[in-house]
C-alpha cells in the first residue's frame, strides 16, 4: 500500500499561470469594493442564529472545537448577515478538520448545516435572507473522528552520535516516542524537540532537529515519520561574559552560576543555571547568549540580566470574624549590599474588632539575611520583633530577638536551625507573669507541590513540617526545660487523575493533620503562650480562635500540652476566575486530666489572582462550646492550607 504526505496538515504550493500587473487605480477600487463590502454584510440585515453542537464522543476535542470555532466566538460580537454565516460556517469546516487531525483523527469529518440544509445547498442564502427579521437560524455541528491514527515506521536522517540509537522503529529514548502511540500532533512535535533536546545535553550545542515529515498510510491508518538531523561539532563552553549588572556583584553572580568554562556544554544545566539566578530574586529576566564556536570548539556564553527593583513596598490585611481585622505595611530591600542580602522591616496592626480579641495589637518585625552563607544554598538570618496579642485567653507584650541558619538540601527539602531570645509580659486571669525565654528551635521542612510562592493553588504533592523547640523558661514560676513538639502533613490530590474528563487543576482534594506536643512542663507551669489552643482559620473553623479546648469557671480558654486537628477540603474551581470549596474541620486540645475535642463544616468562595485565590469562608460549630458564636467568617488571600 501506497504512501502519501498528510495533505489536510501540509498546505500544497502550485504554480499559477503568469498574469498582468493590476494597475493602482484597479487595486484601490478593489480595497474599497470590499470594505464597502464587508461592512455592508455586517451591518445590513444581521443574520442571528443559535448553535447546536453534537458531541464527538471526546470531551477534550468538543472543548477545542468550541474554541477554535468562529461561529462560536464571534456570534455575539462580530454579527454578519445571511452570506456572511454561510462564508464563516464554510470557514469553521476546515478549522475543525485540523483540530481533528491535530488528535490524530485523520480521516475525520465536520457536517455543518444551517436550518437542515448543507452548506452547499443552493439557495440557502436567499432562503435566510428571506426570514422574519430577528429570527435566529439554527446552525448544526456534526463532527464525525474517524479512525485514530497511530505512529508507523520511525526513522531519522542524519547521523547520530555515537552510543545513539539509530534502529528504524525503536528510537524511543531519544525521542520519547514509539511505533503504535496515538499519532497526536502535539506528541509528534515533541519528539523532535526532545532529541533535539538531548544532542544539546550530550554537548552538541548546534544540533537542529527539523519538524517531522509525516507520511500517511490510509488503509492502515498509520504516520511514518522521518526526522531529519543535523548535529553539528560537539563543543565546550568558552568564555562566560554577565551583561545588565547595575548594582549586584559580579563576583556574587558568578559564585552562583552552574556552568563554568572548559566544562562540555549541556543545555539542560545552562537552563538549570538560568533558573537559579531567577529564583535569587534579584533579576527580572534572564537569557542566555551564544557565540559562535572557535578553532578549539569552545562556545562562549553571554547572560543577560534584567534587575529587579531593588527596593518594594506592599501593604497586607486579613479578616476574620474571632480576630478581627489585621492591616500592615513591608519595606524591603531585595540586595542591600549587591551580594543577595535582604533587609526588611514590617509593622502590622492586629486584633482589631474580633470577638475573640479585647483590644488592639500590634506585631512588629526587623529581618536580614545573607544568602549563600559559607555554602551555596545556606542562608544566615537575624530577626528582632515586638509583639502585642490582646486576647481572650491572655494579652503578651513581648520583644524577641534571634538568628537561624537555613539550608537548602534540595527543591523539596530544608532545614533551619536556630536561636531566640525573647522576654514577655502577659496578663491571665488577673494576674501578670514575666518569663525570659531561651529557646532552640529545629526544624525541616518538605514540599513537593512545585510551586513558587505558598499564595499559589497546589493542586498535587505534599507539604511536611516538623520541629522540635527545646526551651529554657525564668520567670515568675521559677526556672523549668521544656520541650515543645510539632508537625504538619497536607496533600493534594487532581481528580483529573481517576476522572480524565475533568480538567487538570479543577476539582482538588485537600487534607492536612496537625499535631503538637509539650514535654517537660504541666500545663500550668508553661507560659500561656507556649501552650496549645485549637479554634480558628489555622485548625478548627466555625470556632473561636482558641476556643476549643479547656476552658477556665468564666469561660476563658486554658491552652493546653497538646493538639490535634484535621482538615479536609473539596475545591472545585469554576470557570477561569472564580471556585467554590467545601470543607469540614476535627481537632481539640488535651491536658494531663481533660481534653475537648470540636468538628466544624462549612464552604467558602474563591477569586482567583495572579498572585493566589482570594477566599472568603463561612463556618459552623457541630457543637457549641461557652463563649462559642454561632458562626466564623474568615477573608484571606491563599488557600488555607
Amino acid at each position: 500500500m501506497g504512501e502519501r504526505t498528510a495533505a489536510r496538515s501540509v498546505p500544497c504550493i502550485r504554480p499559477s499561470p503568469p498574469r498582468r500587473r493590476p494597475t493602482l487605480a484597479c487595486v484601490l477600487a478593489l480595497l474599497m469594493y470590499s470594505a464597502l463590502a464587508m461592512r455592508f454584510a455586517q451591518a445590513a440585515n444581521p443574520q442571528p442564529y443559535r448553535i447546536d453542537w453534537v458531541s464527538s464522543g471526546n470531551g477534550a476535542i468538543d472543548s477545542t472545537l468550541r474554541q477554535t470555532s468562529q461561529l462560536q466566538g464571534l456570534r455575539a460580537s462580530a454579527p454578519v448577515g445571511p452570506y456572511g454565516l454561510i462564508a464563516r460556517a464554510r470557514a469553521d469546516v476546515g478549522r475543525m478538520l485540523t483540530v481533528l487531525e491535530s488528535f490524530g483523527y485523520y480521516q475525520g469529518t465536520v457536517t455543518i448545516s444551517i436550518d437542515g440544509r448543507s452548506l452547499d445547498s443552493t439557495g440557502l442564502g436567499a432562503a435566510l435572507s428571506a426570514l422574519p427579521k430577528g429570527t435566529p437560524a439554527h446552525v448544526r455541528i456534526v463532527p464525525a473522528l474517524g479512525p485514530l491514527f497511530h505512529v508507523g515506521r520511525i526513522e531519522i536522517e542524519g547521523t547520530l552520535p555515537k552510543g545513539m540509537k539509530r534502529t528504524l522503529g525503536l528510537p524511543h529514548a531519544l525521542l520519547g516516542l514509539s511505533s503504535g502511540a496515538a499519532a497526536v500532533a502535539s506528541a509528534v512535535l515533541a519528539a523532535g524537540v526532545n532529541l533535539q533536546i538531548r544532542l544539546q545535553d550530550a554537548g552538541y550545542a548546534l544540533a537542529k532537529v527539523d519538524k517531522p515529515l509525516a507520511y500517511e498510510v490510509p488503509a492502515r491508518h498509520v504516520l511514518n515519520l522521518t526526522f531529519r538531523v543535523k548535529i553539528g561539532p560537539r563543543v565546550r563552553i568558552g568564555e562566560i561574559r554577565i551583561e545588565g549588572l547595575r548594582h549586584v556583584r559580579r563576583s556574587f553572580v558568578r559564585r552562583r552560576l552552574r556552568v563554568h568554562t572548559g566544562e562540555l556544554y549541556d543545555a539542560a544545566t545552562l537552563e538549570k543555571a538560568r533558573q537559579d539566578l531567577l529564583r535569587r530574586g534579584l533579576f527580572s529576566s534572564v537569557s542566555v547568549r551564544m557565540g559562535t564556536p572557535d578553532a578549539q570548539r569552545r562556545v562562549p556564553l553571554t547572560f543577560l540580566v534584567q534587575e529587579s527593583k531593588r527596593f518594594a513596598v506592599g501593604l497586607s490585611g486579613a479578616y476574620s470574624s474571632d480576630l478581627g481585622g489585621s492591616g500592615g505595611i513591608h519595606w524591603s530591600d531585595l540586595d542591600t549590599f549587591g551580594g543577595g542580602q535582604r533587609l526588611s522591616v514590617s509593622a502590622t496592626a492586629i486584633d482589631l474588632g474580633g470577638t475573640a480579641s479585647t483590644g488592639v495589637g500590634y506585631d512588629a518585625r526587623v529581618g536580614y539575611a545573607i544568602p549563600d552563607f559559607h555554602r551555596r544554598g545556606q542562608t544566615l538570618g537575624f530577626s528582632v520583633a515586638a509583639l502585642r496579642q490582646t486576647l481572650q485567653a491572655y494579652t503578651q507584650n513581648g520583644a524577641t530577638a534571634g538568628a537561624s541558619l537555613t539550608r537548602h538540601f534540595s527543591s523539596d527539602w530544608t532545614a533551619i536551625a536556630g536561636a531566640t531570645l525573647e522576654h514577655e509580659i502577659i496578663d491571665q486571669q488577673g494576674r501578670q507573669y514575666q518569663y525570659d525565654l531561651l529557646s532552640m528551635p529545629l526544624s525541616a521542612r518538605f514540599d513537593s507541590t512545585d510551586l513558587a510562592s505558598p499564595l499559589l493553588d497546589p493542586t498535587h504533592g505534599y507539604r511536611l513540617s516538623v520541629s522540635v523547640t527545646p526551651t529554657v523558661s525564668t520567670g515568675d514560676s521559677g526556672s523549668q526545660i521544656f520541650v515543645i513538639m510539632q508537625g504538619s502533613l497536607a496533600t493534594y490530590f487532581d481528580v483529573h487523575r481517576l476522572l480524565p474528563s475533568d480538567p487538570p487543576g479543577r476539582t482538588v482534594l485537600a487534607a492536612r493533620l496537625i499535631a503538637g506536643l509539650a514535654e517537660g512542663a504541666s500545663q500550668f507551669s508553661l507560659p500561656p503562650d507556649q501552650r496549645f489552643y485549637a479554634g480558628g482559620s489555622g485548625t478548627v473553623r466555625g470556632y473561636r480562635y482558641q476556643s476549643v479546648g479547656p476552658q477556665f469557671p468564666d469561660g476563658t480558654p486554658q491552652g493546653g500540652t497538646s493538639m490535634q486537628a484535621v482538615n479536609l477540603e473539596l475545591r472545585q474551581r469554576v470557570g477561569a476566575k472564580f471556585g467554590f470549596v467545601l470543607f469540614a474541620d476535627g481537632g481539640g486540645v488535651a491536658t494531663g486530666s481533660q481534653s475537648v475535642y470540636r468538628v466544624g463544616v462549612g464552604m467558602g468562595v474563591l477569586y482567583y489572582t495572579a498572585i493566589g485565590p482570594v477566599r472568603l469562608d463561612f463556618a459552623v460549630p457541630t457543637r457549641r462550646l461557652r463563649n462559642s458564636g454561632r458562626f466564623e467568617v474568615y477573608v484571606g488571600l491563599g488557600q488555607a492550607f
